[in-house]
């Protein structure tokens, strides 16, 4: 599955401590060997109302992505701090 993300989403994970970024990337990769739905990690869950899926990547930081296109690409549309959290955007 491909995953892709915005600069923006890059900035502000390299703004993330070192372990957060590790966290995140390895994410990346579970969400493009195994898909968007992600039981097996802290605090996943597929959004009230919406497409969104998000998890923890630590107590103060989370990521939110959606699939884009079925069973192909999925678009990781937030990673940052948990108090920040766009929470019902899709």
């Amino acid at each position: 599955m491909k995953v892709f993300y915005t600069s923006r989403v890059k900035k502000s994970v390299e703004k993330m401590p070192q372990e957060q970024q590790e966290i995140f990337y390895r994410l990346v990769k579970d969400i493009q060997l195994n898909g968007p739905v992600r039981f097996n990690w802290p605090h996943y869950g597929i959004l009230t109302g919406t497409h969104t899926h998000h998890c923890h990547l630590s107590r103060d930081w989370v990521a939110c992505w959606y699939e884009t296109v079925k069973g192909i690409e999925v678009e990781v549309t937030y990673a940052g701090s948990r108090g920040k959290a766009p929470y019902a955007k899709h």
